[in-house]
């Protein structure tokens, strides 16, 4: 059974946001669309984030039961995805309709206008690939833990190596300094210096964490309906963070759960570029100013913005020296 016949009230509604990452879009389109997913009903929806390598036609060509949505512009990650919940019926009532040229016939159209919101959102990069029953054994943990606004799998390299992103605190001023000093590496088993990725937990241990990433993020339709879509003020980087901390601050828990594995490149559609690590330190901020500004007082508020700044200058222009 395909995706596009899985309409009636589905389990999961898949967003994928591409850039420009055709090859990698079709592994991951691959490994959920043709590869068994267990009794879980799902959506697929892919929205393309104006890409210049052909990634449209392939989706429209190749896996026509996904729905493609085409942007004309490049808004950001935060801006893509929320057009994919918006057109999987989340949001509704809160956010105003995204305006974008979607590429779907009249028939997948009506299709999507009488399809029930469904039950989970899952945000998920198109440098992921899922093994069989991925979605089942996330859709499985989310039906067990009620109170799971979000949750997200052990994420690996192709190395086989633990992504560290895939279980972390919010990065508060005391997190986000020990980060920056150095000492979440020298001592990656400290509770008190390892916050930053939860280093000193076992990586195969279920846990309860502050977040998840955004690379594979299932999300409950009830929390989402509570605290909305994502944030656009974040381009890229940080909106996953957000979404946590505002999922948690409405009474919602967020679970690592090690029971399911999926394979993250990581980092294919920005490749270090110099737009990505200014982002990366903008979304710094923006976090910053968003959940812990107003608390602080303004001599440390100084030290805090400054101390960003610094270290993004510093690590922007090491990125350029190594360029020439």
């Amino acid at each position: 059974m395909t995706a596009r016949e899985k309409v009636s009230t589905p389990d999961v509604g898949v967003v994928i946001v591409n850039y420009n990452t055709m090859d990698l879009l079709k592994q991951c389109l691959d490994s959920i669309l043709n590869t068994e997913q267990g009794e879980v009903t799902f959506r697929v929806v892919v929205v393309d984030n104006a890409s210049s390598d052909g990634s449209p036609t392939m989706v429209e060509t190749e896996f026509p039961q996904a729905d493609l949505i085409v942007s004309e512009t490049n808004g950001g990650y935060a801006y893509a995805n929320n057009i994919g919940l918006w057109h999987l019926g989340f949001g509704h009532g809160r956010e105003k309709m995204p305006e974008v040229d979607v590429n779907l016939d009249d028939e997948t159209a009506m299709q999507v206008a009488a399809t029930s919101v469904p039950r989970y959102a899952l945000l998920l990069n198109p440098d992921t690939v899922l093994p069989p029953l991925a979605l089942e054994g996330m859709v499985g943990f989310m039906d067990s833990h009620p109170w799971a606004g979000a949750a997200g799998p052990r994420l690996v390299r192709p190395d086989g190596s633990l992504d560290k992103a895939c279980r972390r605190s919010f990065p508060s001023p005391e997190v986000s300094l020990y980060r920056m000093l150095g000492l979440s590496s020298i001592f990656p088993k400290s509770r008190r210096f390892g916050r930053y990725n939860l280093t000193y937990l076992d990586p195969n241990q279920v846990t309860e964490v502050d977040s998840v990433v955004g690379a594979f993020m299932m999300v409950r339709r009830e929390a989402i309906e509570q605290v909305g879509l994502l944030d656009e003020s974040f381009f890229m980087y940080g909106e996953d963070l957000d979404w946590a901390y505002r999922i948690k601050e409405a009474g919602w828990q967020v679970w690592y759960n090690p029971r399911v594995t999926v394979l993250h490149v990581k980092r294919a559609a920005s490749k270090r570029s110099f737009k990505a690590r200014v982002e990366f330190y903008r979304a710094m901020t923006i976090f910053y100013n968003k959940h812990y500004a107003r608390n602080t007082p303004p001599w440390q508020h100084f030290l805090i913005l400054t101390g960003i700044y610094l270290k993004g200058l510093t690590d922007i222009l090491k990125w350029y020296i190594g360029l020439r």
